[in-house]
């Protein structure tokens, strides 16, 4: 691939190359990578005479946009690092702001919905209402594949967010190795289904430069953002909603991700002529490690181009290309990896017979229970393997006379009384291992369209039960 071994950015490499393809589709208008080239260029302009610079950091509090896509290109061009995070609480950003910058340091801050961000000081708010009056000043290029690109906080859930720093050789590394498995060309169009503040939501975006395609970024409804749409990258319950609504779709591929994925979900999909993958990821690693198309063996895939991947005593290592710089605070980086290059992923997993990784939980997500060890994705795999459950989640309380017991949290369509989850388990998990009570999995949980969080089930629990959580 040329876009590699280019000093161009991707945009003016396929701005040189394809000038007049399709490049990017939103609600309000449609663009050649010419005219998407010269459309950032206003924006690199705007951030430039507001100060931002080659190194500088631009912090983006926004759900998915056109603005948001422009505004990160632009600092493509510039050199600029791009940190994305969600639209929260004041007290919240201001704590990400001091991860971002120095005490006293200039913070060039944009947000959607252009609020002030109050008792922060030297804040530079990004307005981009004056860009129709941004002067047509020289631009001061400062790509660079190799210097930093983007920051992606963890989403905290075994503690404080970390702020993960990625170079665009790191991202287009990802892209790379992906689609050297899961095809996607120029002709393909990606939808940007995913948040821009999640890594799985940017690496959509190094996928779509990395191949030259098309990107459409919707209006947030699904059922008519698909509408022309061949790839998309989806939990199972949205792909399960797109399939059972009867709508025609042009989607040949879906990347799928969360938590369980049932085998017949795919093979409905199949009768669509739509081919499902699922793979396994993390934010430190540029997004996916690990991918496979699903088929009837449960795993998550095997090593992808670009990456590496070893188990120490069934703990996940990850190494190679795609692995980030380094947490970043206030300007330095501390790295991720060890001595030898490699990254603890806190992931359990084994190899199975057709050396594809299979992932059997998380480290911190194992307890003890009457002096046994029990990992919560193994009560989760196997409840989500009735045929009724959508999806279910465990997470352990404390328990006087155990020490810890899970309790589950189940999607369905049915009433968790129905399903009889005693006669189910028997047979596949030893007693101790079963949940001591079930709840409906709260629909305010799981709208964002990624994965639940532990941490927030843990929350509820704690708001709304007698339980403490451990």
């Amino acid at each position: 691939m040329p876009l590699e071994k280019n000093n161009l950015s991707p945009l003016q490499f396929w701005a040189h190359k394809s000038p007049d393809c399709l490049a990017l589709t939103t609600i309000t208008g449609d663009y050649t990578w010419q005219q998407l080239s010269q459309f950032v260029q206003d924006y690199a302009r705007l951030l430039q005479q507001n100060g931002l610079g080659k190194g500088d950091v631009l912090t983006c509090v926004a759900k998915n946009s056109p603005e948001l896509v422009f505004l990160y290109l632009a600092c493509m061009e510039l050199g600029a690092v791009c940190a994305i995070t969600m639209p929260q609480p004041s007290a919240n950003l201001q704590a990400k702001l001091r991860t971002l910058y120095q005490e006293g340091q200039r913070a060039f801050v944009w947000q959607a919905d252009e609020q002030s961000v109050s008792n922060v000081p030297h804040i530079n708010t990004i307005s981009l209402h004056s860009l129709k009056h941004c002067q047509r000043e020289t631009l001061s290029y400062g790509y660079d594949a190799a210097e930093l690109a983007s920051i992606i906080f963890t989403s905290g859930s075994t503690g404080t967010p970390k702020a993960v720093a990625h170079s665009h050789q790191q991202h287009l590394a990802s892209a790379a190795g992906l689609l050297d498995a899961f095809q996607f060309n120029a002709q393909d169009t990606w939808l940007l289904s995913l948040p821009m503040y999640h890594v799985s939501g940017l690496a959509i975006i190094y996928r779509w430069l990395y191949a030259g395609a098309c990107l459409k970024v919707g209006c947030g409804d699904l059922l008519s953002d698909i509408d022309n749409v061949t790839h998309a990258s989806l939990v199972a319950t949205q792909l399960s909603r797109l399939l059972d609504s009867g709508q025609a779709l042009s989607l040949t591929h879906v990347l799928l991700g969360g938590s369980h994925v049932p085998l017949a979900l795919s093979q409905q999909a199949a009768q669509r002529g739509i081919e499902t993958w699922l793979g396994y990821g993390m934010t430190e690693a540029a997004s996916t490690v690990t991918a496979k198309r699903i088929d009837a063996h449960y795993s998550a895939g095997k090593v992808l181009t670009g990456r590496k991947v070893e188990l120490r005593d069934g703990r996940i290592f990850v190494g190679g290309d795609t692995l980030a710089s380094g947490y970043f605070h206030q300007g330095s980086l501390k790295p991720i990896k060890d001595a030898d290059g490699w990254f603890d992923s806190k992931d359990l997993g084994i190899w199975n017979e057709q050396q594809e990784l299979v992932i059997k939980g998380r480290a911190d997500n194992q307890f003890i229970s009457g002096g046994e060890n029990i990992h919560c994705e193994e009560i989760e795999q196997a409840l989500n393997s009735h045929p009724q459950v959508q999806l279910a989640l465990v997470v352990p309380i404390e328990d006087a006379e155990f020490g810890a017991r899970p309790i589950a949290f189940v999607q369905t369509s049915v009433s968790i009384e129905q399903l009889d989850f005693a006669t189910w388990l028997a047979p596949r998990l030893v007693k101790f291992k079963h949940p001591r009570q079930y709840f409906y999995l709260p629909e305010s949980l799981h709208s964002g369209g990624i994965k639940v969080s532990r941490k927030d089930l843990k929350d509820w629990v704690v708001a709304e039960t007698e339980f403490k959580v451990i």
